[in-house]
């Protein structure tokens, strides 16, 4: 095994250095004894305990965590029915055009994402005749949309990677398919499906640009909640609300990488 020689260990840790440093600050004056964002003044836990008294915060904490929760399921649902269909599907001219439209949402701009779903709901809106389209639904709707293609690309591999042989032998012993791929197929990629669950949960839990476009005033969640509030002045509380959303995500990312360091390590003694 090559050494890390220590020029390129100084080198790694100022890119560390710099993406990081201000989050660590950003938490550091989440306990901020006073209401200044550029001096400290002592650790307190006042502004958290405040943070957690604010009404309209824990209100779109829970809208964002119900709507994180409904776009993890339908993707997952409606991501592994996708990816299993292209993984069956003969045409390769489809299969590679169906690719390429699964790739547009992770290479298209959030920006251009968000207005033309907002124009797509507004003009459904008009054609039904009402005029508050935007909130819940068409939110779950445009999260689904961009957290899809990441079950199906992280799904695809395992079934590719998966003997075939072993479901078709189930087959032949009398197994009905639907017994079969719950028995043989779910859980050889089950790796997949809870790494791309886990992505399209923190994808959906800190989306904020997309979500600014189609959501409406009946429904706000927790990062546009912290832009409305950077318009006023900026209190430490609002720190502790985006340490409390890096946390979480921070662990959500530490059991995907468990969970996946143990897949692997189980498809190494299977082989």
């Amino acid at each position: 095994m090559k050494k890390i020689s220590p020029l390129s260990r100084l080198y790694m840790g100022i890119i560390f250095f710099f993406l990081y440093a201000p989050i660590i600050i950003m938490m550091a004056f989440s306990f901020n004894a006073s209401s200044s964002t550029y001096q400290m003044d002592g650790f307190s836990g006042y502004w958290w305990v405040r943070m957690f008294h604010d009404n309209a915060a824990m209100d779109a904490l829970k809208n964002t965590v119900i709507l994180a929760i409904v776009t993890t399921v339908c993707s997952v649902l409606l991501g592994l029915l996708a990816a299993i269909g292209l993984f069956q599907t003969k045409n390769k001219l489809y299969k590679r055009s169906m690719m390429t439209v699964t790739n547009i949402p992770l290479m298209n701009p959030e920006i251009v994402t968000g207005i033309s779903m907002m124009l797509l709901f507004v003009f459904a809106g008009t054609l039904v005749h009402k005029s508050e389209v935007l909130g819940f639904t068409t939110l779950l709707i445009a999260h689904v949309t961009f957290c899809l293609p990441y079950v199906i690309l992280n799904v695809i591999p395992k079934l590719r990677q998966l003997d075939m042989n072993i479901y078709e032998a189930a087959l032949d012993l009398g197994c009905k398919p639907f017994k079969a791929f719950m028995k043989v197929v779910l859980p050889e990629i089950m790796s997949g499906i809870i790494t791309g669950a886990v992505m399209s949960f923190t994808l959906s839990l800190d989306d904020f640009i997309i979500s600014y476009f189609t959501n409406g005033p009946s429904f706000q969640t927790l990062p546009i909640y912290i832009f409305s509030l950077t318009k006023k002045r900026v209190k430490p509380d609002m720190f502790a609300l985006s340490t409390l959303m890096f946390g979480v995500i921070l662990v959500l990312l530490v059991l995907m990488n468990i969970a996946q360091s143990r897949a692997d390590k189980r498809e190494e003694k299977r082989l």
